[in-house]
């Protein structure tokens, strides 16, 4: 029997109607546990830092230190603490700094409400995730992020040349990439649990990356898988 899922969440966000429309829609959800509420990113960072939430809903656009840097600090002082970025903002520069900022999802407030929590529940389990516009908008930048690298294309040949992953490794990272949680890494491989993390470790050490995030866009970035 599959254990109930018991996430605690904080919700990040300054507009009052939006922290009550998430919080009313999460109480119901049995896989949630606590949720807690900051109207911006210094309290949300202080409650971050004091209750040790499981899962962080940030907005970018918030008064004093934004949702970026917030996410930031966070995952710097919290690597286990997933963060997932819910806004109505998608232009380029953004969504590349959260990501970068170490931002496990990256979804937009029209998203409904069933999808928000089975993103919560992905996420929460290890997977990576991103709206399907922003992933869209991602793939087709990788080109243009390629060429920005080519003046050190020497340098990064001999880099990926030091990453040598096994045809399992590989295989678990395209999952990876494709958003997949250890959990179903396991199953679709036939695998323990445990030897589906321990690929995962394995990948983001040879990667030299701090998470699956980072470990999705390197691979389609540098056309590993």
């Amino acid at each position: 029997m599959l254990k109930t899922k018991s996430i605690n969440i904080l919700i990040v966000e300054d507009h009052t109607l939006t922290r009550f429309g998430l919080k009313t829609a999460f109480e119901s959800v049995e896989s949630i546990k606590s949720i807690y509420e900051a109207e911006d990113g210094e309290t949300g960072i202080e409650l971050a830092k004091s209750l040790m939430p499981d899962v962080v809903l940030m907005d970018l656009g918030l008064p004093g230190i934004n949702g970026i840097e917030a996410t930031r600090i966070i995952k710097q002082n919290h690597s286990g603490i997933k963060v997932i970025i819910l806004t109505s903002h998608n232009n380029q520069e953004e969504v590349w700094a959260a990501l970068g900022a170490g931002a496990n999802a990256y979804c937009m407030k029209d998203i409904e409400p069933d999808r928000l929590i089975q993103v919560i529940e992905s996420v929460y389990d290890g997977a990576a995730w991103l709206d399907p516009g922003i992933a869209e908008f991602v793939l087709k930048s990788l080109p243009k992020v390629q060429a920005d690298f080519n003046s050190t294309e020497n340098t990064n040949t001999e880099d990926e040349s030091k990453i040598q992953l096994t045809d399992r490794e590989r295989e678990v990272l395209k999952l990876i990439v494709d958003g997949f949680s250890n959990a179903e890494i396991a199953e679709k491989l036939y695998v323990s649990i445990h030897t589906a993390k321990a690929h995962v470790c394995n990948i983001l050490q040879k990667l030299s990356v701090d998470d699956r995030t980072q470990a999705a866009i390197k691979a389609l970035k540098d056309k590993i898988v």
